[in-house]
Protein backbone atom coordinates (compact mmCIF):
# COMPACT_ATOMS: atom_id res chain seq x y z
CA UNK A 1 0.00 0.00 0.00
CA UNK A 2 2.85 2.25 0.94
CA UNK A 3 4.42 1.63 -2.43
CA UNK A 4 1.29 2.71 -4.21
CA UNK A 5 0.75 5.99 -2.27
CA UNK A 6 4.46 6.64 -3.28
CA UNK A 7 4.06 5.51 -6.73
CA UNK A 8 0.88 8.11 -6.82
CA UNK A 9 2.83 11.21 -5.22
CA UNK A 10 5.74 10.24 -7.49
CA UNK A 11 2.87 10.81 -10.52
CA UNK A 12 1.56 14.15 -8.65
CA UNK A 13 4.66 15.34 -8.12
CA UNK A 14 5.81 14.85 -12.11
CA UNK A 15 2.69 16.18 -13.35
CA UNK A 16 2.74 19.06 -11.53
CA UNK A 17 6.33 19.83 -13.06
CA UNK A 18 5.03 19.39 -15.71
CA UNK A 19 2.47 21.62 -15.77
CA UNK A 20 4.60 24.17 -14.75
CA UNK A 21 7.29 24.00 -17.35
CA UNK A 22 4.19 24.37 -19.63
CA UNK A 23 3.30 27.40 -17.96
CA UNK A 24 6.82 28.71 -18.22
CA UNK A 25 6.65 28.80 -21.69
CA UNK A 26 3.57 30.45 -22.10
CA UNK A 27 3.47 34.10 -23.15
CA UNK A 28 0.96 35.04 -20.33
CA UNK A 29 3.46 36.97 -18.78
CA UNK A 30 4.84 39.04 -21.28
CA UNK A 31 2.42 41.99 -22.51
CA UNK A 32 0.91 42.73 -25.77
CA UNK A 33 2.02 46.60 -27.08
CA UNK A 34 -0.78 49.03 -26.22
CA UNK A 35 -1.95 51.98 -28.14
CA UNK A 36 -1.87 49.63 -31.09
CA UNK A 37 -3.81 51.04 -34.41
CA UNK A 38 -4.61 48.27 -36.62
CA UNK A 39 -4.67 50.40 -39.65
CA UNK A 40 -0.70 51.31 -39.00
CA UNK A 41 -0.13 47.88 -38.72
CA UNK A 42 -2.13 46.94 -41.81
CA UNK A 43 -0.30 46.35 -45.26
CA UNK A 44 3.12 44.43 -46.02
CA UNK A 45 5.63 42.74 -43.77
CA UNK A 46 8.85 40.99 -44.59
CA UNK A 47 9.67 37.89 -42.09
CA UNK A 48 13.30 37.83 -40.60
CA UNK A 49 13.77 36.01 -38.34
CA UNK A 50 10.96 32.58 -36.92
CA UNK A 51 11.39 29.79 -34.61
CA UNK A 52 11.26 27.24 -36.77
CA UNK A 53 7.55 25.35 -37.65
CA UNK A 54 6.54 22.62 -39.92
CA UNK A 55 4.67 24.63 -42.21
CA UNK A 56 7.44 27.12 -42.26
CA UNK A 57 9.94 24.86 -43.14
CA UNK A 58 12.22 25.74 -45.91
CA UNK A 59 10.98 29.10 -46.66
CA UNK A 60 12.25 31.71 -48.12
CA UNK A 61 10.72 35.31 -49.31
CA UNK A 62 8.23 35.56 -46.62
CA UNK A 63 5.92 38.24 -46.25
CA UNK A 64 2.81 38.89 -44.33
CA UNK A 65 -0.11 40.96 -45.75
CA UNK A 66 -2.92 42.57 -43.85
CA UNK A 67 -5.77 44.24 -45.37
CA UNK A 68 -8.98 45.64 -44.05
CA UNK A 69 -12.06 43.37 -45.33
CA UNK A 70 -15.14 44.47 -45.97
CA UNK A 71 -16.50 42.96 -42.54
CA UNK A 72 -14.32 44.76 -40.80
CA UNK A 73 -11.93 42.03 -39.85
CA UNK A 74 -8.44 41.75 -41.09
CA UNK A 75 -7.31 39.50 -44.04
CA UNK A 76 -3.62 37.88 -43.52
CA UNK A 77 -2.51 36.55 -46.41
CA UNK A 78 1.02 34.52 -45.58
CA UNK A 79 3.11 34.13 -48.99
CA UNK A 80 6.44 32.51 -49.47
CA UNK A 81 8.59 30.54 -51.65
CA UNK A 82 9.61 26.85 -51.38
CA UNK A 83 11.54 24.74 -53.86
CA UNK A 84 10.81 27.50 -56.16
CA UNK A 85 7.51 26.86 -55.93
CA UNK A 86 5.10 29.94 -54.27
CA UNK A 87 2.97 28.79 -51.39
CA UNK A 88 0.37 30.72 -49.57
CA UNK A 89 -2.11 30.65 -46.62
CA UNK A 90 -5.33 33.21 -46.32
CA UNK A 91 -6.56 33.82 -42.98
CA UNK A 92 -8.31 36.20 -40.51
CA UNK A 93 -7.71 38.24 -37.59
CA UNK A 94 -9.78 39.86 -35.31
CA UNK A 95 -8.81 41.48 -32.00
CA UNK A 96 -8.32 39.43 -29.14
CA UNK A 97 -10.02 42.14 -26.43
CA UNK A 98 -9.02 45.84 -26.63
CA UNK A 99 -8.47 47.54 -30.60
CA UNK A 100 -5.92 49.38 -28.91
CA UNK A 101 -3.70 46.26 -27.47
CA UNK A 102 -1.75 44.33 -29.87
CA UNK A 103 -3.00 41.16 -29.32
CA UNK A 104 -5.50 39.11 -31.91
CA UNK A 105 -6.68 35.98 -32.71
CA UNK A 106 -5.98 34.95 -35.92
CA UNK A 107 -7.52 31.68 -37.84
CA UNK A 108 -6.53 29.65 -41.31
CA UNK A 109 -8.79 26.86 -40.18
CA UNK A 110 -11.67 28.12 -39.24
CA UNK A 111 -13.10 27.87 -36.67
CA UNK A 112 -10.03 26.84 -34.93
CA UNK A 113 -8.01 30.55 -33.46
CA UNK A 114 -4.27 31.03 -32.35
CA UNK A 115 -3.21 34.00 -30.38
CA UNK A 116 -1.12 36.44 -32.23
CA UNK A 117 0.92 38.74 -29.57
CA UNK A 118 2.06 41.54 -30.76
CA UNK A 119 4.98 41.97 -28.05
CA UNK A 120 7.59 45.08 -29.38
CA UNK A 121 6.75 47.21 -31.88
CA UNK A 122 8.51 50.17 -33.53
CA UNK A 123 6.68 53.06 -32.62
CA UNK A 124 7.10 54.15 -36.51
CA UNK A 125 5.67 50.44 -37.32
CA UNK A 126 8.71 49.33 -38.81
CA UNK A 127 9.45 46.32 -36.96
CA UNK A 128 7.36 44.49 -35.15
CA UNK A 129 8.34 41.08 -32.36
CA UNK A 130 5.21 38.92 -32.98
CA UNK A 131 4.36 35.90 -30.93
CA UNK A 132 2.14 32.86 -30.19
CA UNK A 133 0.32 32.02 -26.58
CA UNK A 134 3.68 30.04 -26.54
CA UNK A 135 7.42 30.83 -26.01
CA UNK A 136 7.44 28.08 -29.74
CA UNK A 137 6.09 30.67 -31.87
CA UNK A 138 8.00 33.77 -32.41
CA UNK A 139 8.15 36.20 -35.45
CA UNK A 140 10.36 39.43 -36.07
CA UNK A 141 8.84 40.93 -39.00
CA UNK A 142 9.76 44.02 -40.87
CA UNK A 143 8.56 47.15 -43.56
CA UNK A 144 11.97 46.25 -45.40
CA UNK A 145 13.59 42.84 -46.62
CA UNK A 146 16.66 43.61 -44.34
CA UNK A 147 17.94 45.24 -41.40
CA UNK A 148 20.97 46.00 -40.27
CA UNK A 149 23.46 44.10 -38.24
CA UNK A 150 22.99 46.23 -35.21
CA UNK A 151 19.52 46.36 -35.07
CA UNK A 152 18.89 42.94 -35.30
CA UNK A 153 21.24 42.30 -32.09
CA UNK A 154 19.04 44.50 -30.43
CA UNK A 155 16.51 42.49 -30.55
CA UNK A 156 17.76 39.10 -30.48
CA UNK A 157 18.96 40.43 -26.84
CA UNK A 158 15.14 41.77 -26.37
CA UNK A 159 13.99 38.39 -27.14
CA UNK A 160 16.05 36.53 -25.43
CA UNK A 161 15.26 38.84 -22.13
CA UNK A 162 11.81 37.37 -22.42
CA UNK A 163 12.90 33.79 -22.51
CA UNK A 164 12.72 32.66 -26.22
CA UNK A 165 15.82 30.19 -26.97
CA UNK A 166 17.80 32.41 -29.90
CA UNK A 167 19.92 30.18 -30.85
CA UNK A 168 16.89 28.34 -32.43
CA UNK A 169 16.08 31.53 -34.40
CA UNK A 170 16.36 31.07 -38.61
CA UNK A 171 16.44 33.53 -41.11
CA UNK A 172 15.00 33.09 -44.22
CA UNK A 173 16.26 34.28 -47.37
CA UNK A 174 14.77 37.81 -48.08
CA UNK A 175 15.24 40.42 -50.79
CA UNK A 176 12.52 43.44 -51.88
CA UNK A 177 12.74 41.83 -55.97
CA UNK A 178 11.36 38.07 -54.72
CA UNK A 179 9.28 38.66 -51.91
CA UNK A 180 6.26 37.14 -52.45
CA UNK A 181 2.68 38.13 -51.34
Amino acid sequence: MMKKISQLLSAVVVAGLSVGQRRAGTTTGIPAVTGFEAERYLGRWYEIARLPHFFERDMDFVTAEYSRRKDGRIRVLNAGERDGRRKTAEGIAVPAGASTVGELRVSFFRPFYGGYRIIYLEPDYSAAIVAGSTKTYLWLLARSPELPAEQLQRYSERIAGWGFEVDRLEYPQQSSDRALA
